[in-house]
């Protein structure tokens, strides 16, 4: 498996490793712009792994499955 590291991966390959892990179909989740959220991985500032432990800090505990709009939509 090839690295996901910024040092490893060029913007474009930053930007089709996002799109393909998330599969997100539309790009938005309870309100989350993805595309957005991972701005600072594609642009070189940010290890999703930093990215990913930011949100989890900041969202963990607040949304659950019993509560989303529409579970189905962030699961594509």
């Amino acid at each position: 498996m090839k690295s996901i590291l910024i040092k490893d991966t060029t913007i474009s390959e930053r930007i089709d490793i996002v799109r393909e892990s998330l599969d997100y179909g539309d790009g938005e989740c309870e309100g989350i712009d993805m595309e957005d959220m991972y701005d600072d991985y594609i642009y070189g500032r940010k290890e999703l792994a930093e990215i990913n432990l930011e949100f989890s800090r900041k969202n963990g505990g607040f949304v659950t499955a019993g509560e989303m709009r529409d579970p189905i939509k962030c699961m594509r």
